[in-house]
């Protein structure tokens, strides 16, 4: 019998040169070998996820090991600011999901409606350009968010419940959410929960922290608002871009945070605990108004005369002046051909209606 052919020899490894050029002259050349790519095994999934198909609940730190430095002065500042929030009304005092809902409802479709309000005001992970103009848009989100609760208030069969959401079709749950910061995964986050609040937790809004941040879109910031707004249970700090910033321009980070989780456990380690309530909407409201993410009113700001806010910027108040002037101009302008536009559309209906007579 004939022997069986060699296997052929293995291919020679890739090889690629790469040239640079340095002031016009050629480089050093190196020689760069490319290796064959491993193999990726998957990793096997747990029986129990992988029978479910569910994730395993997230489990939140609830405390540092170490606690945070107290920061200096800390009481000083947080009254100043309780002082300036008294003497003006922020977005979040009127638009929060705190807010009472206009029809009488059960303790029950109350609790949901305000986790489904702290869901559609969320915004998922972007790119750095996304998240910059995120916290420049912040302020104008609250009353959008507010519109699409009434809207689906109003527009869902039975009013906004956790059964009128498990019966809705995805677009009529769109129609109504459609002006909010992502919007199609929000409805499908909307639509995934109410089956799991049904299915795992006797349609209501889960009492632990664990248990809230499985569900989908639903993270610790949420899930702690949540949990005070709906069962009056202070278990921790909301975190959200305005308590970050600012306790960040105020220096109590050493060093600074970069993420909203490390913020909180910061806070929680050293703020006392009748205080982990009210900072949330006090900071949001001060952020909303005066420490605006982009040009903070610092002028207006009673931290920077004190000497206890290290970011304050110095205003050239002539500017400043100058700047609120035109903004008043144009809000002038556009109210002006508003009620032009108004006046045109009922001059038009009545010429219509005269011309039926």
């Amino acid at each position: 019998m004939s022997s069986s052919p060699s296997p052929p020899p293995p291919p020679p490894k890739a090889s690629r040169r790469l040239r640079s050029k340095r002031s016009g002259t050629d480089a050093r050349v190196t020689m760069v070998e490319f290796e064959p790519e491993e193999k990726t095994v998957p990793l096997k999934r747990s029986k129990s996820s992988a029978s479910t198909g569910s994730k395993p609940p997230k489990k939140i730190q609830r405390e540092l090991e170490v606690p945070h430095d107290t920061p200096q002065n800390w009481d000083r500042v947080y009254n100043l600011i309780k002082d300036m929030r008294s003497m003006q009304v922020a977005p979040v005092d009127t638009l929060g999901c705190e807010r009472e809902p206009t029809q009488t409802i059960d303790a029950r479709t109350k609790r949901y409606q305000v986790l489904v309000s702290l869901m559609l005001s969320s915004q998922t992970k972007g790119s750095v350009r996304h998240c910059l103009l995120f916290f420049q848009l912040r302020t104008a989100t609250d009353p959008v968010t507010s519109e699409a609760v009434d809207n689906l208030r109003h527009q869902l069969d039975g009013g906004l419940t956790l059964e009128s959401v498990l019966a809705a079709e995805d677009k009529q749950i769109q129609d109504a959410i459609n002006k909010v910061g992502f919007w199609r995964r929000k409805t499908e986050y909307l639509k995934k929960a109410a089956v799991m609040l049904k299915d795992k937790f006797d349609g209501d809004v889960p009492k632990d922290i664990d248990d809230l941040c499985s569900l989908p879109g639903v993270g610790p910031k949420m899930g702690f608002l949540a949990l005070q707004a709906a069962w009056n249970q202070n278990d921790g700090i909301g975190v959200d871009v305005h308590v970050h910033r600012i306790t960040n321009r105020l220096g109590w980070h050493k060093p600074p945070t970069t993420q909203a989780e490390q913020t909180r456990l910061n806070l929680q380690s050293w703020l006392p605990k009748e205080l982990h309530r009210d900072i949330n909407k006090m900071l949001v409201g001060f952020g909303q108004t005066i420490c605006l993410p982009v040009g903070p009113k610092c002028h207006e700001c009673k931290l920077p005369a004190e000497g206890l806010c290290p970011s304050a910027r110095k205003v050239d108040l002539k500017k400043e002046k100058r700047r609120s002037r035109k903004s008043d101009e144009l809000k002038r302008e556009e109210t002006m051909e508003e009620q032009g536009e108004q006046l045109a559309r009922v001059e038009i209906i009545l010429e219509g209606e005269q011309k039926v007579e």
